[in-house]
């Protein structure tokens, strides 16, 4: 055969010899399935991922992309998936795995299909281009043998389900770094300076050390000590799943850590995976892991870029498709939002990650607070990545596990999940740092504020952005005051975070704050106000209280704001459940486990724990289907850059040169907008499309209040 290529030149003016692409991928995708069992499916996928570009036109289409020309884009992966329905099928009469292999190929560019109907839209489209399959086949014979094809037993569809979205995984990652190592070597070798994981938990230990030299003997401090020690203990423990139960305080983000690392250099895992809840801010748990650790160690991933699903290749939609992150950093802190979607996901962006969470840690946050509707597939998902993919995982909560006696966990029977901490009980007694009120009468904002205004240093908390701004207004000038909310951007927010540290024990400083602060921020406030919600994230606002138990009692004051917004969703359901329950209730019952009991009975009392029947899409693998359904934010937003530091720099960069780096760069001034939102906003000249699920903000953005303009809280928040 000739010269074919897979795609254009590079900057040495270099073309992509298309066979040795094909080998490189193979290549790469085995080494990537290998820890899974999955590397003689993936020798498949790899061989036949882009066979469709052997096709003549295609070879004419890149090309006419070198000479800058107008040419309509001539889509390849289908015909890799149609050789395999060929071979497999209708030679050797597989009936159904040939698909195992099928689906990966044909989406490695659109996304994961629907298996239903596959093997009738081959037929079709081999009806319709005759002439090619000749070729197809020949190119195929130059090629390397792909080992025998052996169908896998799985256990039940959804394990099968799962398996695809791995191999699916390795592929995309092979292919994404093989064009990256064509287009942009220096980011290929650039991905190379991780540091090992052994080599994390000798500086852990090494800072540790100097750590727990400066402390004082103080009551909350010997706790923290005897959790870091409990820690070290139970990582010696066999893989699987671990439970780590430590009140707010107690000093879980350091430990748990400390687990993670000692459990991975002990059992060979590859990487540590941190999870925090969508409504934290997880900018302070990297800076924490930062601090300890290095900078080159951590990768803090938020939101993910915007990348077409398509089959172009274009340059520039080349550079977004490798910016498309892969963890393949030691350490990755995240939002739980992208680790457990991702796992449900089927465009190639989200789930090129996936296949490096075999063989990891990943401790999940506060897994308690995921919507209950949702519960069946995720917790099915994470059981078969302990069974089948060698992951420890850890749930990790400030709120004491009484919902043990509820269906919650049920997807985990049959496994023993361990306590880390075997004694947390006496560790929430010995943390009591503080006294609840319980307000009866309703609060107006106007009432509220003239109670901040006698306080000198205070914490509110609200449930909506939209109660965070009205309060804001009717504080009016009152000076000190400090607003929190995802209306700033990450950098902002951390501006915002380091001020308000400084200034607490010190100054005066009042902060007035949705969920963001709850979870994951180290703060000390004498004085938190706390509007009725979901009754975990009120213990989660009273970890902000006392922290450091300098006081002999911190102040707790959860009140009903009179004009205050319910959102709907899970959050919704968990505030009512908690009014009902607070409502006549002494205000010291807020300590006793017993209310917890009743709450999380009451909160998953005929509950459908799979309500969209996902775990039926799975089975059928209806890829598309379950990605729409699963939903921990039910909105979609969307990113927004905004006029805050350094933004404008960071976003001249990542258009000149998108990629992995400048999207980095850029993650700490985008604010999330909703996609209804967006709709008004760009009718009022405020928003500029930059790429898909990206625009700049050209409107207001203002030093408190962030992004200005009307804020609606749609059915789940985002704080």
């Amino acid at each position: 055969m000739g010269r074919y290529y897979a795609h254009t030149p590079n900057a040495q003016e270099e073309w992509h010899d298309l066979a040795s692409h094909l080998e490189k991928v193979a290549w790469r995708a085995e080494a990537f399935a290998q820890p899974f069992g999955g590397e003689a499916y993936a020798a498949w996928v790899g061989l036949f991922h882009d066979l469709g570009k052997f096709n003549p036109s295609f070879q004419e289409y890149l090309q006419a992309q070198y000479r800058k020309e107008k040419y309509p884009c001539v889509p390849h992966a289908v015909w890799g998936g149609a050789l395999i329905y060929c071979l497999l099928f209708k030679l050797a009469k597989d009936p159904e795995s040939w698909k195992d292999i099928a689906l990966p190929v044909c989406g490695h560019h659109s996304g994961l299909t629907a298996a239903g109907r596959l093997a009738q839209d081959l037929e079709e489209f081999l009806q319709k281009e005759p002439g090619s399959l000749p070729i197809m086949k020949e190119a195929l014979a130059s090629l390397p043998k792909p080992p025998p094809f052996r169908a896998i037993p799985f256990r039940n569809s959804t394990r099968r389900e799962l398996f695809i979205r791995m191999l699916f995984s390795a592929l995309v990652d092979a292919d994404y770094l093989d064009t990256e190592a064509h287009f942009a070597a220096e980011a290929a070798q650039a991905r190379r300076g991780w540091p090992e994981i052994p080599e994390l938990w000798t500086r852990f230990m090494k800072e540790q050390e100097l750590f727990l030299a400066s402390r004082d003997d103080t009551p909350t401090n010997r706790v923290r000590r005897e959790v870091y020690e409990a820690c070290l203990q139970a990582a010696e423990g066999p893989p699987g799943i671990w439970r780590l139960t430590v009140p707010t305080g107690g000093g879980k983000t350091r430990s748990g850590l400390a687990f993670a690392l000692k459990h991975a250099v002990r059992y060979g895992k590859r990487r540590v995976i941190v999870a925090i809840p969508y409504t934290s801010i997880i900018e302070q748990t990297a800076d924490a892991y930062r601090k300890i650790l290095g900078n080159e160690a951590v990768l803090e991933h938020h939101s993910q870029v915007p990348v077409p699903d398509d089959e172009g290749q274009d340059p520039s939609v080349l550079r977004l498709r490798l910016a498309a992150e892969n963890w393949d950093a030691p350490l990755i802190v995240t939002t739980t939002v992208q680790l457990l979607e991702s796992l449900f996901a089927n465009r190639p962006s989200r789930a090129r990650k996936l296949h490096n969470l075999v063989q990891s840690v990943i401790l999940l946050d506060e897994v308690q607070a995921l919507p209950p509707e949702i519960l069946k597939p995720t917790l099915d998902v994470l059981r078969a990545l302990v069974e089948e993919y060698g992951v420890t995982l850890v749930l990790s909560t400030a709120t004491q596990p009484t919902f043990d006696d509820t269906p919650y966990l049920r997807e985990f029977y049959g496994l023993e999940v361990r306590e880390i901490v075997p004694q947390y009980r006496k560790h929430f007694q010995r943390l009591k740092r503080v006294a609840y009120e319980l307000r009866e009468e309703p609060l107006s904002w106007e009432r509220l504020a003239d109670e901040i205004r006698e306080l000198q240093q205070v914490l509110v908390i609200l449930n909506s952005r939209r109660d965070v701004l009205e309060l804001l207004k009717a504080l009016g000038d009152l000076p000190d005051v400090f607003h929190l909310s995802t209306l700033l951007c990450g950098a902002h927010r951390r501006r915002v975070l380091d001020e308000v540290s400084q200034r607490l024990g010190k100054r005066p400083v009042r902060l007035v704050s949705t969920q963001v602060v709850e979870a994951g921020v180290d703060l000390d406030f004498p004085v938190v106000y706390r509007a009725v919600g979901p009754l975990d994230r009120v213990i989660q606002a009273a970890g902000r209280c006392n922290r450091e138990g300098r006081l002999a009692e911190g102040r707790v004051v959860v009140f009903e704001p009179a004009e205050g917004r319910t959102p709907r969703g899970p959050y919704k359901a968990g505030l009512e459940k908690a009014r009902l329950l607070l409502k006549g209730l002494p205000a010291e019952n807020l300590h006793d486990p017993e209310l917890y009991r009743q709450y999380f009975r009451r909160l998953f009392a005929d509950v459908d724990l799979d309500r969209k029947k996902i775990q039926e899409y799975r089975g059928e693998l209806n890829y598309p289907e379950v990605a729409r359904l699963y939903r921990l934010i039910e909105e979609e937003t969307v990113s927004v850059v905004v006029p805050y530091g350094e933004a404008w720099q960071r976003l001249e960069e990542w258009l000149k040169r998108p990629g992995r780096v400048t999207w980095q760069r850029l993650q700490p001034y985008l604010v999330g907008l909703f996609r209804f939102e967006t709709a008004k906003f760009k009718k009022e000249g405020l928003l500029e499309p930059l790429a898909e699920g990206l625009y700049r903000w050209t409107g207001g953005y203002d030093e408190r209040l962030g992004l200005v303009g009307p804020v609606y809280d749609p059915g789940d928040l985002i704080v």
